[in-house]
């Protein structure tokens, strides 16, 4: 009896020191490097949870479509959006919208990208963002259009202090927006795929926390 109590011991102790992954864990199956003239990082894509938003990403990298586009969008302690304008503030021809998939498990947690979009569910096309804090009030709740939630399909783990920096940057009008434009310009130089980087970025902040202004 005692062989058999410390035998369920054993198997007890070795279960529990098999790491868990948790269900909004990134699953990096592939990488994309961001050049800016700020600085560069690298994006982890899980291309197991958000298989159609990671290949409609992907789609924009590999023609070219970001090359010179800018982050026309930046929120301090929210996010950072880029994806649809050139330097000039001109919108770009996209492709065509696609299914949203915020109901994946990942959560819009700081250093996730996801899918920008309309007021409708499902009308992302090539705009992205970037999670400064936890952001959990956007994640999906519920089929309703206004609980869908925002399709997180990767995560910053390299150069995370380059797009804190952009987080940083003042902001006001430009273009066509009455606000929230970096007034420095920050132009996304290329895109590309790449390797996963050897050592990745601390992306996770004590202090981070939950912002509700979106």
């Amino acid at each position: 009896m005692k062989i058999v109590k410390i035998l369920a011991l054993g198997l007890t102790l070795a279960l529990l020191s098999i790491p868990v992954m948790a269900a909004d864990e990134i699953e990096a199956t592939e990488h994309v490097l961001v050049k800016t003239n700020l600085g560069e990082f690298v994006l982890a894509l899980d291309g197991k949870k958000a298989p159609q938003t990671v290949e409609n990403f992907l789609a924009y990298v590999d023609s070219g479509f970001y090359k010179n586009t800018i982050f026309h969008r930046v929120i301090s302690g929210f996010m950072i959006q880029a994806g649809g304008y050139d330097s000039k503030f001109k919108r770009k021809d996209t492709r065509a919208m696609i299914k949203n998939e915020a109901d994946n498990g990942l959560s819009n947690r700081r250093a996730t990208i996801a899918m920008a979009r309309t007021f409708e569910a499902h009308s992302a096309t090539s705009q992205f963002f970037i999670n400064i804090v936890d952001n959990h009030f956007l994640d999906h709740k519920s089929p309703a259009p206004g609980d869908y939630g925002y399709a997180v399909f990767g995560k910053v783990v390299s150069g995370i202090e380059v797009v804190d920096q952009i987080a940083q940057l003042q902001t006001g009008p430009g273009g066509d927006f009455a606000k929230d434009v970096p007034l420095t310009l920050v132009i996304i130089e290329q895109m590309q795929r790449t390797q996963a980087p050897a050592v990745t970025s601390d992306t996770v902040s004590p202090n981070s926390s939950t912002n509700k202004g979106k």
